[in-house]
């Protein structure tokens, strides 16, 4: 049976002459002792902002997104049905996937130009392919950082509706629209899918060299609805 050897006369203080559990145990009991003055686990303070931010939170959620390089435009519910005609219209587009819980008013406009392909039963890959873009709303906006939060609830659809088509139009209510992270966070179901969407989609190689439209729409127009 192997035995811890006797420490030699000649020594180092800091040296553990031993081996197995006990030395385990020593290095614990001297690490515990030189973290003894500082904070332990669990008091560390958690005082990071959660909520609240000087100004208007719709002035800087457009502002952050714009800084994204999406296409933002303010506007009041009255004038939401023209305002997608006029947003696909400049587009171009001419077939739309619409998801499942879409309000159909929103649509009233459109007739004569655009034709609405309807998520139910669910478009193929192929079939979304084909589309010009698709309009949904959103679950959560979050100024601070001009991101908006799809997590398929009603109008917003699978997330692969986003995620193939070219072209995005999101309307955003304004009362959808929060200060920070930790406010969005609150308003969300965590065990629901969500896409997280700040801007088009957008990479880079090693090189910076930015390539949009590699994993989602080259294109977000966003409706922000006072």
């Amino acid at each position: 049976m192997e035995t811890d050897p006797e420490p030699s006369k000649d020594a180092p203080v800091n040296v553990i002459p031993m081996r197995g559990p006990r030395a385990r145990d020593e290095i614990m009991r001297r690490v515990s002792a030189a973290l003894a003055d500082r904070p332990q686990p669990g008091s560390i303070p958690r005082d990071y902002r959660r909520s609240g931010l000087p100004g208007d939170v719709i002035e800087l959620f457009t502002e952050r997104a714009a800084e994204y390089k999406a296409d933002v435009r303010r506007i009041t519910l009255d004038e939401l049905p023209a305002a997608i005609a006029g947003a696909l219209r400049q587009r171009g587009a001419h077939r739309i996937a619409v998801p499942v819980g879409l309000p159909e008013n929103w649509l009233s406009m459109t007739a004569a130009q655009v034709e609405w392909d309807d998520d139910d039963p669910p478009l193929t890959v192929a079939q979304l392919e084909q589309l010009d873009g698709v309009i949904t709303r959103c679950a959560v906006a979050i100024a601070e950082t001009g991101t908006i939060i799809l997590d398929a609830g009603p109008g917003q659809g699978r997330r692969v509706l986003t995620l193939l088509p070219d072209y995005h139009l999101c309307v955003v209510r304004g009362a959808q629209i929060v200060a920070t992270l930790a406010e969005g966070l609150a308003r969300l179901d965590p065990t629901r899918p969500q896409t997280w969407i700040s801007g088009p989609s957008a990479t880079s190689d090693i090189e910076l060299d930015r390539v949009e439209g590699v994993h989602g729409p080259r294109t977000l127009h966003i409706l922000v609805v006072e």
